[in-house]
């Protein structure tokens, strides 16, 4: 089988697997044999998945080239390199494990071939996105996930059923109820998503304009950063990454992800594992990879490398900060979601001055997250439909009748926190030691950031465990029974984690051997244990009655920013657009035309037709130039 085929069945099959249900669920919605229709969606998953291991085992590393638009030299260019490779292995098996557990998850729902159909595409965008090269087609991708979040976010627009809200109905801070439907929860992502899109849209034109190419591979760089000076430098990149931060949430974009919760949780166990979200890191990542800022030190690019080491470490202190403060389930998730994505940028940017092995650290971190994000999502879903509530409720009595979940949880918050000597651990230090030697370069700030960050995350996700297993209250409703798809779903999930460990400590493999020595150094272990005392302390008690704490819970507020004060701006700018519209339109549409009507009327009142009178205006108009010549002189 030819590589283009391959790579052909990769991105189409899971969209044509799933014609069928959004077909059936036009003519035929809610039929009983048409319930059974997601079988051949997952089984299009599958598929995907298949295709992505044979890459990863069975491709040369390298580009694949194809022609579509040759006279512009546009074309199909799709790469397999070590980012790659591992991020499309990593977004098919994970969509396949959420879509294995949506056959349980979903199967009454009411829109079953809107969301199928939406899932699959979305999960083919991703894949578009990861192994394109060329930025064009990889833009089609990008757009591909914008769309499908719309419809995923938006899923049940009936807005019909709290348990679908984000927020307290009904509780307000000033003028702002503190509620989301989900409808508001679509529109405000693709809204967000379309801020960023735009200018990055207009870069990469302008990179096509500059350079003759779009494959990110063959851009020279260096050359275009020099020929468009320090400014030109900042401007462009700045442009183009506003796609990244808007996607990935990082601030001031961070409450559509909040408000993304809305969606069915299969959609947010996805977005926020390995696609979409990740999809904003992925790109950073592989833009850094072929640009080798350590090696390409020109003027502007030390500026950008700056603003996005910052801007994801202060990301990530917010979205782990707020994630503390949050009792909903799913929020809870998302907001560490967003402080997670802050980590990958920030250590991404780092390799401007610490070299490839930054963005290395990033990507391990991303592939550890995205595991064990999607079994904490997956479980979450299993407790809202237990309890059929999204606020964090359950004790040891519950827990028992939640045996699966709950041994879930406890693996994947320990993975993730960093506590040694699991498998977030390894790769925290790799990224302990990526900002310790920031502070060589004069930057300290970044470490010691890096910490607090470590230290609130790991709280959160006891947090998390704690109120939903262990001193929470008893949930007032209960439906503990089935779930066996769903079970299956999260163990094989946070399996990996145990994977990814084995990897770290036992193949002898370059980078791996690189974070085990970087974990024995005496920082890392200093980190690990206050990561590993938050944890406990946190599990131990996990809540406060600090005032502060309802600052987080609100988000600081910034909720305002979205739905008050830039709408008032909008509604703002649009009454003084509004206004000056009606003044053109009062000066063209009424005071020209009314003034040449009424001296058209003048005119015709002096046209009488007798010669008496045309003397008279001819000997008026003498005498009146008479008089003013003689007044100012010759």
């Amino acid at each position: 089988m030819t590589e283009i085929l391959q790579f052909a069945i990769l991105f189409l099959t899971p969209v044509i697997s799933s014609l069928p249900i959004a077909l059936a669920w036009i003519y035929k919605p809610g039929e009983e044999w048409a319930r059974k229709l997601p079988y051949l969606s997952v089984f299009g998953l599958f598929v995907s998945l298949v295709i992505s291991l044979n890459i990863l085992f069975n491709f040369e590393e390298g580009f694949y080239s194809y022609p579509w638009i040759e006279d512009f030299n546009i074309n199909f260019v799709f790469v397999v390199d070590y980012l790659s490779k591992y991020m499309g292995v990593l977004t098919a098996l994970i969509a396949f494990l959420i879509g294995v557990y949506g056959l349980e998850y979903m199967k009454d729902d009411y829109r079953l071939g809107w969301y199928w159909f939406f899932f699959n595409t979305f999960t083919a965008s991703m894949l578009l996105v990861v192994y394109s090269d060329n930025l064009f087609t990889l833009l089609i991708g990008w757009e591909g996930l914008g769309i499908a979040s719309w419809g995923l976010i938006g899923h049940w627009f009936r807005d019909d059923d709290d348990i679908t809200f984000v927020g307290e109905k009904g509780r307000k801070v000033g003028p702002l109820e503190m509620s989301w439907s989900p409808s508001f929860g679509g529109w405000r992502a693709i809204s967000t998503i379309r801020f960023g899109d735009m200018p990055m849209l207009f870069a990469i034109a302008a990179i096509y304009a500059l350079t003759g190419s779009l494959d990110i591979h063959a851009i020279p760089w260096e050359d275009l950063f020099v020929k468009i000076g320090l400014v030109g430098t900042v401007i462009l990149l700045f442009l183009f990454l506003l796609g990244p931060f808007t996607k990935s949430a990082q601030l001031p974009f961070s409450e559509w992800l909040m408000t993304a919760m809305t969606g069915p949780t299969t959609v947010s166990a996805l977005l926020h594992s390995a696609t979409m979200v990740a999809a904003g890191t992925y790109l950073f990542m592989r833009l850094t990879w072929y640009i080798k800022p350590w090696e390409a030190h020109v003027p502007g690019l030390e500026a950008i490398y700056l603003l996005v080491l910052f801007l994801g470490l202060f990301s990530a202190l917010y979205g782990a900060s707020v994630a503390l403060g949050l009792r909903e389930r799913k929020v809870l998730l998302a907001a560490s979601t967003m402080s997670s994505l802050g980590l990958m940028f920030a250590s991404s940017a780092a390799s401007f001055w610490v070299g490839e092995i930054a963005v290395i650290v990033a990507f391990w971190y991303l592939i550890v997250h995205a595991f064990a994000k999607a079994s904490l999502f997956l479980v979450a879903g299993h407790l809202i439909h237990a309890t059929h509530d999204r606020f964090c409720s359950g004790n040891l009595v519950f827990s028992r009748k939640m045996k699966v979940a709950f041994a879930v949880t406890i693996v994947a918050t320990i993975s993730l926190a960093g506590i040694p000597p699991f498998t977030a651990y390894w790769v925290k230090s790799g990224m302990d030691g990526v900002m310790e030697h920031l502070m060589e370069e004069g930057l300290s700030l970044p470490f010691y950031l890096l910490v607090l960050v470590s230290v609130i995350y790991s709280a959160f996700l006891a947090k998390f465990l704690s109120l939903n297993f262990i001193k929470g209250e008893y949930p007032h409703h209960e439906h503990t029974e089935g779930g066996g798809l769903m079970k299956l779903a999260y163990s094989a999930m946070v399996s990996m984690l145990i994977v990814l460990l084995a990897i770290i400590l036992l193949q002898r493999e370059e980078h791996a051997a690189h974070f085990l020595e970087e974990g024995y150094l005496k920082m890392s272990l200093y980190v690990g244990l206050l990561v590993t005392a938050s944890y406990f302390i946190t599990l131990y008690k996990p809540t406060s009655k600090l005032k502060i704490g309802v600052i987080f819970t609100d988000r600081m507020y910034l909720p305002f920013l979205n739905d008050f004060i830039v709408p008032k701006i909008g509604w703002g700018i649009a009454a003084i657009v509004d206004a000056l519209n009606r003044a053109i339109d009062f000066f063209f549409h009424t005071a020209i035309p009314g003034f040449f009507d009424r001296l058209s009327i003048a005119i015709r009142s002096i046209q009488s037709g007798y010669l008496k009178s045309y003397v008279k205006i001819v000997a008026a108009s003498i005498m009146l130039f008479l008089v003013i010549f003689s007044l100012v002189g010759w």
